[in-house]
C-alpha cells in the first residue's frame, strides 16, 4: 500500500532556526456520500451556473466573487484581487511565540496535520519535538495555504511526531455569554454534586479511540447493501429519554445500575 503523499512543503522558523517540513493530512472523512437523483428514473441530477436574468449558463471563466454590501448590491473581486488579499505567497511558517498547551481551549482547534521532516532537518525536528514535549508548550504561528492565512499551533504528539493544527481566530469562536441559556432555578445540593462525582468516577476509563465506531455510518451502509439486494431494512427510531425531574433519584439509580 502506497504511503500518503505530503500535501504541502514549507519551512518552520523560530529564532534563527529553519526547519524544512512537509504536511500530511492527519484525518480522512469516511462520511457516506449521496448523489441527488431524479426519483422517477434514477438519473443523477446536474447543477449548472445560470444567470437568473437571462437563464443562460455562465462559463466558469466569467465568474467573479461578490460580497453583498446591501440588498442586491455587491462589491466584486477578481481572482487576482482575492489572491492579492491573501498576501505574498510564502512557504514559511514563522513561530511567533510558544504558549502553554493546556491554555488553548479545544474550540480553537480546527484541522490537524502531521508534520514530516525534509532532508537536512532531521536533528532540528527531533530537537523541537523533545523541547515541546518537555515544556508542554505549543508554537503559535501563521501559515498561508490555498490563498488564505491560517493561525496554527505546532505541538509534540505522543508518538514523537510534530502535529500542526489550523486554528480559529478569536472572533470566530462564539462567546457562551452571547447564548440564551436557561439558568437553573436552584443550584444542586452538595449531596447531588458528590453523587454526580461518584457516577463520573464509576464510569471512568482510559480513552481508547478504537472502541468507538461510527454506528450510524455502518447502519446506512448495511441498509444500502440490503436495498441493492432487493431487501428492506427500516428500523424504528429509538424513543427519546424522558426528562428526569428528580436529579438525586436519577443519580442514585445510575450508580446502582453501574454497580450491577
Amino acid at each position: 500500500m502506497a504511503k500518503p503523499r505530503s500535501i504541502f512543503n514549507a519551512t518552520i522558523t523560530f529564532g534563527a532556526v529553519n526547519l524544512p517540513i512537509k504536511l500530511h493530512s492527519a484525518t480522512q472523512s469516511k462520511t457516506v456520500s449521496f448523489r441527488q437523483v431524479h426519483e422517477t428514473d434514477g438519473a443523477p441530477l446536474q447543477y449548472r451556473r445560470l444567470d437568473p436574468e437571462t437563464g443562460d449558463e455562465v462559463p466558469y471563466a466569467d465568474i467573479v466573487k461578490g460580497f453583498e454590501v446591501a440588498e442586491d448590491e455587491y462589491v466584486e473581486l477578481s481572482k487576482e484581487e482575492v489572491k492579492a488579499a491573501a498576501g505574498e505567497k510564502t512557504k514559511s511558517i514563522p513561530i511567533e511565540e510558544f504558549v502553554d498547551l493546556g491554555a488553548i481551549d479545544p474550540e480553537f482547534f480546527d484541522k490537524t496535520y502531521y508534520v514530516g521532516v525534509r532532508d537536512g532537518g532531521e536533528n532540528g525536528y527531533k530537537a523541537l519535538v523533545e523541547a515541546l514535549r518537555r515544556t508542554n508548550r505549543a508554537g503559535i504561528g501563521r501559515m498561508t495555504f490555498h490563498d488564505r492565512e491560517y493561525l496554527v499551533a505546532v505541538r509534540a504528539l505522543d508518538d514523537g511526531v510534530l502535529g500542526l493544527h489550523t486554528m480559529r481566530f478569536a472572533d470566530e469562536v462564539v462567546d457562551p455569554d452571547d447564548l440564551d441559556l436557561k439558568e437553573a432555578e436552584r443550584g444542586p445540593s452538595e449531596r447531588e454534586v458528590k453523587m454526580a462525582g461518584s457516577l463520573v468516577e464509576a464510569l471512568a476509563a482510559d480513552f481508547e479511540p478504537d472502541k468507538y465506531e461510527d454506528e450510524y455510518r455502518q447502519r446506512v451502509l448495511e441498509m444500502i447493501e440490503a436495498k441493492a439486494k432487493g431487501k428492506q431494512m427500516v428500523k424504528p427510531a429509538p424513543e427519546e429519554p424522558a426528562e428526569e425531574s428528580d436529579l438525586l433519584a436519577a443519580l442514585e439509580a445510575s450508580i446502582k445500575g453501574v454497580k450491577r
